[in-house]
């Protein structure tokens, strides 16, 4: 594939750059370049810039009121945003629900639900993993029991990501016991200010309030809320999927965290050891290689073809290196990688290392939170399955 760009396509890549320059917040391109904590309101902040600009979905199509942008210009613009330290874009609402809305919702549906996804306004929750769901997401339990003009929900899901600022979240629901499990799933939308909805939080180790435990308790739900045909879902689940898969790659995440590698490295001293450099070289060619798997999954979608096999190779790949690069800086950082106090960090002591290096905080919490990528979209075990099935043959 040639990865280098026409004169109309660097004159976008410009026209963003500058663009992102003007309008991006310094303090939290701060945050991002440090990998310090983003609050609700930074993330929000950033997604009702890009809404007011009507770029929060840009992957849309203008029918839709997204700017219409071919594959490459979608990835220009990603690679932009994440190197000059912008938020990525929380997913859930404009890359995942969104695509499926437009593509099986009705008229109804899509005038109510698409206006607050792209304005940045409302916020959008994945109700998709249960503690016996995961991988095997054909499995899931909580049922949705038709009622007439409504459908009450009972049951739990549990990995809810940013689940405690959702407003509303797409789900998985079991509406058939009949025939094979992947049959009786059905896609329903679930405002979580209703009655019965229960929030829990999960702690990670690092103390940190990123997933959630969701639990639904006789909830009511409009059926004019179900997306298409009733257990018709895992159709649409498979649609949703390849969007968060190859969004799950975020290979200009890889590209900017690389930068910040060499950053660490050179620091603290290692970038003269040989083997060292060999590695971040090698994580370099991976990355490049990557880059070069996104184009191919964009480029397959934009012409019409199902790029869902190709997104789960994409997956395992971009995941491996997200690990791949969280390990190389705890390596750099040596003993001063370790801590991690919240408090202390909230209070501004991010930057009190030898050097008064910020970008070695908090090493620690990316090291462990990067564990889940390749568990989470799909394990890897199973998306090598799907790639051995499907793509090899």
């Amino acid at each position: 594939m040639d990865l280098s760009f026409t004169p109309e396509e660097q004159k976008f890549r410009e026209d963003i750059r500058a663009w992102v320059k003007d309008n991006l917040p310094q303090e939290i391109s701060h945050k991002v370049h440090n990998a310090l904590e983003l609050t609700r309101d930074d993330m929000q902040r950033w997604a009702k810039i890009l809404g007011k600009k009507g770029w929060l979905g840009y992957g849309w199509p203008t029918e839709f009121g997204g700017p219409g942008w071919t594959a490459i210009q979608r990835h220009l613009f990603e690679e932009e945003t994440a190197l000059a330290g912008a938020p990525r874009i929380v997913p859930f609402g404009p890359v995942m629900v969104a695509p499926v809305i437009q593509a099986f919702g009705n008229a109804e549906q899509q005038k109510r639900f698409l206006p607050g996804i792209a304005s940045g306004e409302v916020w959008w929750s994945q109700g998709y993993s249960e503690p016996g769901s995961g991988s095997d997401l054909a499995s899931v339990k909580t049922k949705a029991e038709r009622q007439g003009d409504k459908y009450i929900v009972n049951g739990q899901k549990t990995w809810t990501t940013l689940g405690q600022y959702g407003d509303w979240m797409f789900n998985l629901v079991r509406t058939s016991n009949e025939g094979k499990p992947q049959t009786g799933i059905s896609f329903l939308l679930l405002d979580m200010k209703s009655p019965g909805v229960t929030v829990r939080p999960i702690k990670l180790l690092d103390g940190s309030h990123e997933v959630n435990e969701v639990w639904f308790d006789n909830v009511e739900v409009p059926a004019e809320n179900l997306i298409g045909e009733e257990n018709k879902g895992w159709t649409y689940a498979k649609h949703l999927l390849s969007h968060e898969r190859t969004n799950i790659a975020d290979v200009n995440r890889a590209k900017r965290e690389l930068e910040r590698l060499k950053r660490i490295a050179r620091s603290e001293g290692v970038w003269d050891d040989v083997r060292f450099r060999d590695e971040i070289a090698r994580l370099e060619v991976d990355v490049v290689a990557l880059e070069m798997l996104v184009l191919r999954v964009l480029s397959a979608a934009s012409s019409g073809k199902n790029s869902l096999d190709i997104a789960g190779l994409l997956k395992i790949k971009g995941s491996e290196i997200q690990q791949r690069y969280s390990e190389l800086m705890m390596l750099a950082g040596g003993p001063y990688s370790l801590p991690l106090v919240r408090e202390a960090m909230a209070a501004g002591w991010q930057g009190n290392f030898p050097g008064g290096n910020p970008a070695l905080a908090p090493l620690s919490s990316t090291f462990f939170n990067m564990r889940k990528t390749t568990i989470y979209g799909g394990s890897n075990e199973v998306q090598r399955n799907i790639v051995a099935q499907t793509v090899l043959g």
